[in-house]
């Protein structure tokens, strides 16, 4: 199991660092950002597929950002995703 570290763009958060197995999102963390929030959505998406949470959280929008904490770590699942399959 690799641990991905993603340095989000134009949000409070500034670091997500998560793993991934076989599928599965493990071990969530967001540096910064809304604390109570993201530790919460951290706890709601391990566990889940991969694929569900980019599904749910991918375009969400924080204050007209266009990209928000979660957007972000969509963002940084499909990047995980997308390394994994070039290095196959």
């Amino acid at each position: 199991m690799q641990r991905h570290i993603f340095i989000p763009e134009g949000v409070c958060t500034t670091e997500i660092t998560f793993e991934i197995e076989d599928g599965v999102l493990k071990h969530v963390e967001f540096s910064d950002g809304c604390s109570g929030n993201l530790q919460a959505i951290a706890r709601l998406v391990e566990g889940m597929r991969v694929e569900e949470v980019v599904r749910k959280l991918k375009g969400i929008d924080c204050e007209e950002k266009g990209t928000s904490c979660t957007d972000q770590l969509a963002r940084a699942l499909e990047q995980a995703v997308r390394s994994k399959e070039t290095r196959v």
